[in-house]
């Protein structure tokens, strides 16, 4: 996704959530059921030795890729993850860009695993939406964000009672990184060129404070890829393509899951 996207991606957001705030109040948002309800712990999860550690995607399309899947069914795929041993399932919830919604959200938080809201998020109303719909994680992407900002976000999610994943691309954004963030995500995809680089993702998350757990994003396509990054120190993996361009995500997830207990690719 080049920054230019990623602006326009922005701007695109910030209408919709004005839109968004007519058609439903925070009030309205507040009273739904999964606002009041505890939410999972993906840090549990990923500290978790019977779990894969995986963050496993739902995503329909991207500006970048395109169509990826567009026939697979939440519930089935995200069921799936679940059933195998998914730490943590993330479903894309933007609509213009990635074909995602809300309703895939309040469909995948029928697991009882945590659920990261994958959006673009600027406005404090998009974390009390995510919780209304039954999020345990926001994702905040610290290109779209000051670190001010950043700040304040994940301290409103906190105090909602989500947990925080914040994204870096590079060594720019590690001033974003504050108490209030559990998780720092390092995208192994430069938004410049879209190119893959593990050595850069490798070298990024060296920067990483201890105390924060460090996600992989991108470009995780195999086995190797995986235990490489586990052996330098990641503590949890977001993947979603490798999945869903499969004819069947939920057995192609599958498959991966028994790879990890078996240290062998079946794929």
């Amino acid at each position: 996704m080049s920054t230019n996207i990623l602006a326009t991606i922005v701007a695109q957001k910030f209408i919709e959530v004005a839109a968004r705030k007519k058609q439903i109040s925070i009030a309205q948002l507040e009273a739904m059921p999964f606002f009041a309800q505890k939410s999972y712990s993906l840090q549990a999860n990923l500290l978790d030795p019977t779990k894969t550690n995986i963050i496993a995607e739902f995503k329909r399309k991207s500006p970048s890729k395109g169509i990826i899947n567009d026939t697979a069914s939440v519930w089935e795929v995200t069921n799936a993850y679940a059933h195998y041993g998914a730490a943590g399932i993330s479903v894309l919830t933007d609509m213009d860009f990635f074909g995602g919604s809300l309703t895939d959200l309040s469909m995948a938080v029928k697991n009882e695993v945590p659920v990261l809201r994958k959006e673009f998020i600027i406005d404090e109303y998009q974390l009390i939406e995510a919780k209304a719909y039954g999020a345990s994680v926001i994702l905040l992407i610290a290109s779209c964000l000051t670190p001010a900002v950043t700040k304040l976000l994940a301290g409103t999610a906190k105090e909602l009672g989500m947990e925080v994943l914040l994204e870096l691309h590079d060594e720019t954004e590690l001033g974003h990184i504050c108490e209030e963030v559990d998780f720092v995500g390092i995208n192994n995809r430069s938004l410049k060129s879209f190119e893959v680089n593990i050595e850069h993702s490798l070298n990024l998350r060296s920067q990483v404070p201890k105390n924060k757990l460090s996600i992989a994003e991108s470009g995780i396509y195999d086995l190797a890829t995986y235990q490489l990054l586990k052996q330098e120190g990641f503590d949890g993996f977001l993947m979603g393509e490798y999945f869903m361009k499969q004819a069947s995500p939920a057995k192609a997830f599958e498959a991966f899951a028994s790879a990890i207990k078996t240290g062998k690719d079946e794929a």
